[in-house]
């Protein structure tokens, strides 16, 4: 799977994006290790409500407001009028079993200094978990055609992958309805690509991404299906429905049963321990069915 420039699409990676606390805030990179799970450190770490089911956005929109650091040897978290939270990267700690969707996990138990900070901002009982890397959480078999593609406590798969073209059409619909542009921070991308039209991750085979050596390779699976979270504006954790009634209009999706999509959900072919780069090449060829 070498990197060429001969396929049909070509472009560059335009922006790079980890999420080290599912469904806090991500933070915007310059590179990271592509690993079989995804991006080091991506949703590494949860948090579970009093039965250990994953709290998220959805229920708990202020988890936007919660800002995640990685330093040399520990996660820092901050949020308005909280201390910050200091975590070391490798802890570990004891047992719990936790849910992610239909799956249950086990997971380390990051203790109680952090369970209550979360339990204080997040006004419900909460607790921090870390993802065991032990244990293998599969993405969907019928969707990979039988790959295994481990990933953490990400939804379902590993990479998230989008275009700026894609944003860019629809930050063009939301001025045409009178509604203000979005960033691309509201849908959690993992690798955002450049220099292409809008949607074409829609569209691709596999993506090449030029690492090095015989370059990465990431193969899009499945449409990533959109739920409220991209109508929450990260700077306030409000929610108005501008964002949705655009993609209505013209994000039905098929391939989904008509869900509203953005952005594909991608696993791992190629490339495990390289390094993916902002400006670094990628190339595709077209997906035909």
């Amino acid at each position: 799977m070498t990197f060429r420039t001969d396929r049909d699409l070509a472009g560059t990676v335009s922006r790079l994006f980890i999420h080290p606390v599912k469904s806090c805030a991500g933070i915007a990179v310059p590179e990271a290790l592509l690993t079989p799970t995804g991006l080091e450190w991506d949703r590494t770490w949860m948090v579970v409500d009093a039965r250990g089911d994953f709290v998220t956005q959805r229920t708990a929109p202020r988890m936007a407001l919660v800002l995640p650091e990685l330093q040399a040897t520990d996660l820092v978290l901050r949020a308005p009028d909280m201390p910050a939270l200091q975590l070391a990267l490798h802890a570990t700690g004891p047992v719990m079993e936790v849910r992610v969707w239909d799956d249950a996990v086990p997971a380390w138990d990051v203790g109680d200094q952090a369970a209550r900070w979360f339990t204080a901002f997040l006004r419900q009982p909460c607790r921090m978990v870390r993802f065991d890397p032990a244990h293998r959480r599969l993405s969907s078999l019928r969707r990979t055609g039988g790959i295994e593609a481990p990933n953490q406590f990400a939804d379902a798969y590993p990479v998230l992958l989008t275009s700026e073209a894609s944003l860019r059409e629809l930050n063009e619909r939301l001025g045409t309805a009178g509604a203000s542009a979005v960033d691309m921070d509201r849908f959690r991308a993992n690798i955002v690509i450049d220099g292409v039209e809008s949607h074409d991750e829609d569209r691709i085979d596999s993506l090449f991404i030029d690492t090095g050596g015989e370059g990465s390779c990431l193969k899009p699976v499945k449409p990533c299906t959109r739920c409220p979270i991209p109508d929450i504006d990260p700077l306030t954790a409000l929610s108005s429905p501008e964002v949705s009634t655009a993609l209505r209009a013209y994000r039905q999706d098929a391939r989904v049963n008509g869900a509203i999509t953005f952005g594909m959900n991608s696993i791992v072919l190629e490339g495990a321990g390289r390094l993916v780069r902002v400006g670094q090449r990628v190339s595709a060829d077209w997906q035909f069915d």
